[in-house]
């Protein structure tokens, strides 16, 4: 059986946690900043824990044996 593989896309867009949750950078601040409002510029800033459903769904398609660490 071949081994199980992570997706490269993936590990350089999400990180796991100690404690197992998936951060991930905001989404919505590629292009396009001159019609978004300042307030939303300014909460997208760093990274964010991503929701568990989310989670869930990278951990066990993208990053199965925990994203490289």
């Amino acid at each position: 059986m071949p081994k199980m593989k992570t997706k490269s896309s993936a590990k350089k867009r999400f990180k796991i946690t100690g404690t197992g949750k998936v951060m991930a950078a905001a989404a919505g601040k590629r292009h396009g900043m001159i019609k978004r409002s300042n307030k939303f510029i300014r909460d997208a800033r760093g990274t964010m824990v991503l929701a568990e459903p989310d989670a869930r769904v990278v951990i066990k398609n993208f990053l199965p044996n925990g994203g490289g660490i």
